[in-house]
């Protein structure tokens, strides 16, 4: 059964760090494009980063450049969000997402996305 398992959200205030994981279990990553993606409460679902699984590209939504970093470890079939300088905008729930996708660059659309995780809260508060 393919799965993602998402960890790593808590309580942070203002200007501190979180690094999120996400395992994948029933598939191996190296040809699929990763996602995170973060939904506030009464908000759209929206795209954050993605690593592309043929060449590694990184994109980024605007609102994290700088701040965000995405990775992946294929051999631990696991990728990471490294959040630096967190605001509390940033407060979400945030969700991996994976689809095979070995030829083309990763996208921030969420349609494009086939298997997503549960999620993981995320809460920037003083």
């Amino acid at each position: 059964q393919l799965q993602l398992v998402e960890s790593g959200g808590g309580l942070v205030q203002p200007g501190g760090s979180l690094r999120l994981s996400c395992a994948a279990s029933g598939f191996t990553l190296d040809y699929y494009a990763i996602g995170w993606f973060r939904q506030a409460p009464g908000k759209e679902r929206e795209g954050v980063s993605c690593i592309s699984g043929s060449d590694g590209r990184t994109y980024y939504a605007d609102s994290v450049k700088g701040r965000f970093t995405i990775s992946r470890d294929n051999a631990k079939n696991t990728m990471y969000l490294q959040m630096n300088s967190l605001k509390s905008e940033d407060t979400a729930i945030y969700y991996c997402a994976a689809v095979r996708r070995p030829f083309r660059s990763c996208t921030l659309q969420r349609p494009e996305y086939n298997y997503w995780g549960q999620g993981t809260q995320v809460t920037v508060s003083s």
